[in-house]
């Protein structure tokens, strides 16, 4: 038996439990019952013998000659047919100086045979009991009395073959084995139906958090047993604690941004103030300044998305924010006349995560790819594995193979000449990690740079 398999399953665990039991009643109540049966039809069979018994006994008269002699036979035809399994024989007990005499009388079914019993002396009346071969060697069941008439003793005696007991018995046996199969296959499937019944409140627990981790449902949605509605309330209680807990570090992470930033452009002012006058100061100042603004902006970031991540249920609509963005990215480069193209395979295909974070990864890949582009950027989306995949295409002049790695590292910028603080891909590349994905560089079909973005599809 495989018991890891056993440990590891709850309906392995039921079915077996339910099959142990099913097996273990359904022997006993077989040994039971063919135990109760046996008794009876023995203790059935050993009454008849002593009806017949007693029905020879009360026949039983002598003659003028003191000879034994039977007024009526017993009624049992089977007592007239040869061989039938059905017997009687009269011994005539020796008194002091006679001999035995064997078969006095007998049913005409003995034939031409006799019943040996045992040598025995029973009391008169007493009934005693023996198993003896019969005619043709089948085995009998014989019941004996000794009976006293005028001083004259006789031994009768009652025999039936015991194939009359033992066949009855096990065609009973047969039928109640069979009887018994049946009815402990039906128990089995009755169990394994009860127990797919039972475990089906599960299968929907696990489609519920399916759609809360697709991001089609904030919580756990459905109607439950008693047994398990307050797993699944304290499974949504959780769930919303986690939202509320997120939002509290968003708002913080927002508060400690806008406390940083207005210091830090004072500082900053201050320092292109005293700049000017070349003062070596300020220039340290503010390059300090610029160091400490791009690592506050990363960390931000970094944390922001992290809380998010976290929270289950999220599912973004790519299109719409896709969209949302050309239309910023075309004013913001009104002046360079750049042409959007977006394309995609399938209508409505979605994140599973947050539209702010998703707006923050394909914004800062857009605007990268708008800074360099001459004239044309394409955008993709499609599904792939489970996994969407959104490629922003330039005809720029591109990256380099050997500089694609070390452009997504923090603060680095393939060209210092073209504004920004070079932590737009290193947050994009570090976001989608934090949702299981990836951000991959490579050449372009339009002669520029393609980063492709790997994201849990919803």
């Amino acid at each position: 038996m495989n018991f890891a398999l056993l440990r590891n399953s709850l309906r392995i665990r039921l079915l077996a439990g339910t099959l142990f039991w099913i097996i273990t009643s359904v022997l006993v109540a077989g040994w039971g019952l063919g135990q109760l049966f046996h008794q009876h039809i023995e203790a059935q069979f050993e009454a008849e013998l002593k009806n017949h018994l007693d029905q020879l006994t009360a026949q039983l008269i002598l003659d003028d000659q003191n000879q034994a002699q039977i007024r009526l036979p017993p009624s049992d035809p089977r007592l007239n047919k040869p061989l039938s399994g059905l017997y009687w024989q009269i011994d005539r007990i020796a008194a002091a100086g006679e001999h035995p005499v064997k078969a006095v009388l007998r049913s005409r079914s003995l034939w031409d045979e006799s019943l040996a019993v045992p040598a025995d002396a029973p009391a008169d009346g007493e009934i005693h009991q023996h198993r003896i071969d019969g005619p043709e060697g089948v085995a009998l069941r014989v019941a004996e009395r000794a009976v006293t008439i005028d001083m004259h003793s006789f031994k009768l005696m009652v025999a039936a073959n015991e194939s009359l007991m033992t066949e009855p018995i096990a065609d009973f046996k047969d039928h109640l084995w069979l009887a018994l199969g049946i009815l402990g296959m039906g128990l089995t499937f009755a169990a394994s139906m009860q127990v797919f019944v039972g475990l089906a409140p599960l299968r929907s627990m696990q489609d519920a958090l399916g759609r809360v981790r697709r991001g089609d449902a904030r919580q756990m949605e459905g109607t439950f047993p008693n047994e398990i509605l307050p797993l699944v309330n304290e499974f949504n209680s959780v769930l919303v604690q986690n939202a509320e807990v997120v939002e509290r570090a968003r708002t913080q992470a927002g508060n400690l941004a806008h406390a940083l930033k207005t210091p830090l452009s004072v500082l900053a002012n201050a320092a292109n103030a005293s700049e000017r006058r070349d003062d070596e100061l300020a220039r340290l100042v503010t390059s300090q300044v610029d160091a400490v603004r791009k690592q506050v902006d990363y960390h931000l970031s970094r944390a922001q998305a992290a809380a998010s991540v976290q929270v289950p249920g999220m599912r973004t609509t790519v299109e719409p924010v896709i969209q949302g963005l050309v239309r910023v990215m075309q004013c913001v480069h009104a002046d360079r006349w750049l042409d959007f193209v977006v394309l995609s395979d399938q209508a409505n295909l979605a994140f599973r995560g947050e539209e702010q974070d998703l707006q923050e990864m394909l914004g800062n890949l857009i605007d990268n790819a708008s800074k360099w582009a001459r004239s044309r950027i394409e955008i993709r989306v499609k599904e792939e594995s489970g996994k969407l995949r959104i490629s922003v295409d330039d005809d720029g002049n591109g990256i380099a193979e050997a500089e694609r790695d070390s452009v997504i590292k923090r603060g680095v910028r393939a060209d210092e000449q073209v504004p920004g603080t070079g932590l737009g891909l290193a947050i994009t590349a570090d976001l989608a990690r934090m949702y299981g994905g990836d951000l991959l560089l490579a050449k372009s079909s339009l002669g520029g740079l393609q980063a492709s973005l790997i994201l849990p599809a919803a």
